[in-house]
């Protein structure tokens, strides 16, 4: 892998006294870094690594406006979906991804490499702070809680390169997955099974909720416990352990509760209380057109606003209630301007007119109550899964009652996932887990034919999968075509 693991030395950050990465990388604020080769000799000085780290989960990679850290691997999830309609060709970004082509290229600069590289640098940055900060001078507490974040991180990053670049956990185990590392990568492994990433995901899940026992957040991006309990459940969702789901995630919402209504509809785009996780991207040093924001707001001169708003689908509109305030974060048919197609969404939008400074949602308490409902009810326990939807959706919908039956709060909870997490990243992930096939309303719908092209596709077809990139298997001696995906 020497070709692939010397560009991410040079572009992510890798901060070490051997790889001679530039010092811009370490800055943590406008006016915070420190030198490279002093990073690890104090945790100080070992946090700002960290921080670097979380920075790159939102920074532009490569000069491209589709690759913006984990958000662009969000909006292509959902794009590749059944739920979200792309208005129109305009620029560009993200049709193809909507007509699944962009993944099936494992040349550079593509879908499928950026989604592997940019993974596999956070990883890469993970381990080597791993590595270093026990030998750290610092308080005990602050080097706890600087690896329990590395092990955090290497988790969140290694279920999604798993789950994108194979098909669920459940089924599939002995499949190939990944290439797993637990050091800073000198040389390219094979790739992994299913179930060995798995295994290692919940083995840094479990060291990184022992560490964090009793840390508090030092910036909003930050990992704390409850963060973790949160992937963990999202995790154990993606395996089917439903008991370990339902408790994670009770666990992990317990200090979040639920925003207002009111701050529902103002645009998450600014943190409350209900947010376990984000990334928080500063106006002076935002990336502007190469950002969530863009291809999301049509309030603000963005890609969304020159012909590419994303909208709900019709069919999964029509599933929710007047009544129901989440139905008024997208546009009433009927009412459309040009700006504002039938159907487009206002559910993500920046706060200040003018400024791109705003947060990026990662991890939220309601994602937690569906995963609750779900887990509950596949246990049969339909009390509690009835009690974890009424609970997230009263507040919304005064009116609401859940299904009393297990396999009915079952598919009602999948229902309110659709709806609750709409542009949050889990249309794919979700299709996958469920090995339901791409179904797309033709005809009746509101996806435009000529952008989204693919609109039946069967579960677990191998057009599922990312491709490995070209530059990692003519780089590797552990990796060789007969191991690309079908």
């Amino acid at each position: 892998m020497k070709k692939i693991f010397i560009k991410i030395c040079s572009v992510a950050m890798v901060l070490t006294i051997l790889s001679g990465c530039k010092k811009e990388y370490l800055e943590t604020a406008p006016t915070g870094s420190v030198p490279s080769e002093g990073v690890f000799t104090t945790t100080d000085g070992a946090l700002v690594a960290l921080n670097g780290t979380y920075r790159y989960m939102w920074n532009s990679l490569g000069g491209s406006h589709g690759h913006f850290g984990q958000k662009a691997v969000d909006l292509t999830m959902d794009v590749m979906g059944n739920d979200m309609a792309i208005h129109g060709t305009s620029y560009g970004w993200f049709n193809a991804e909507n007509r699944f082509t962009a993944h099936l290229n494992p040349a550079p600069g593509t879908r499928s490499a950026f989604t592997w590289e940019y993974y596999y640098r956070v990883i890469n940055n993970a381990n080597i702070i791993i590595k270093n900060i026990d030998a750290a001078t610092g308080p005990a507490a602050d080097k706890d809680n600087i690896k329990g974040q590395a092990l955090a991180l290497r988790a969140y990053n290694y279920f999604y390169l798993v789950n994108l670049f194979q098909h669920t956990y459940k089924g599939n185990e002995t499949k190939p997955g990944v290439p797993v590392y637990t050091e800073p990568i000198i040389t390219g492994n094979p790739r992994g099974t299913v179930a060995a990433v798995y295994t290692q995901i919940i083995a840094d899940l479990k060291a990184a909720e022992t560490l964090l026992a009793g840390k508090t957040k030092k910036q909003f991006a930050h990992i704390n416990q409850a963060t973790v309990k949160g992937i963990y459940a999202r995790v154990a969702l993606q395996m089917e352990d439903w008991s370990t789901a339902a408790t994670k995630a009770a666990e992990a919402r317990s200090a979040y509760p639920l925003m207002s209504n009111a701050q529902y509809v103002a645009g998450f785009s600014v943190k409350n209380t209900e947010w376990i996780w984000g990334l928080e991207i500063p106006n002076d040093q935002a990336t502007i057109f190469a950002s969530f924001f863009s291809h999301f707001d049509a309030n603000t001169l963005s890609y969304a606003q020159l012909g590419m708003q994303k909208k709900i689908t019709k069919e999964l509109y029509d599933q929710i209630p007047a009544a129901d305030v989440r139905k008024s974060t997208f546009r009433t048919p009927g009412t459309a301007t040009s700006t504002f197609p039938d159907y487009s969404q206002n559910k993500f939008r920046l706060p200040t007119p003018g400024s791109w400074a705003a947060d990026y949602i990662l991890l939220r308490s309601s994602e937690m109550y569906l995963i609750e409902a779900e887990a509950n009810a596949r246990l049969g326990d339909a009390g509690k899964a009835k009690t974890a939807l009424e609970a997230l959706i009263k507040p919304r919908n005064a009116a609401y009652v859940a299904p009393a039956t297990a396999p009915d709060l079952i598919t009602e909870a999948l229902l309110q996932r659709r709806i609750e997490l709409w542009g949050e990243g889990f249309s794919l992930l979700d299709l996958k887990r469920l090995k339901l096939p791409l179904n797309r309303a033709s005809g009746t719908g509101n996806h435009v034919a000529a952008i989204a092209v693919i609109f039946t596709l069967p579960s677990q077809d191998p057009t599922w999968l990312f491709r490995i990139p070209q530059s990692e298997i003519d780089a590797s001696d552990a990796i060789n075509p007969a191991d690309q995906n079908p």
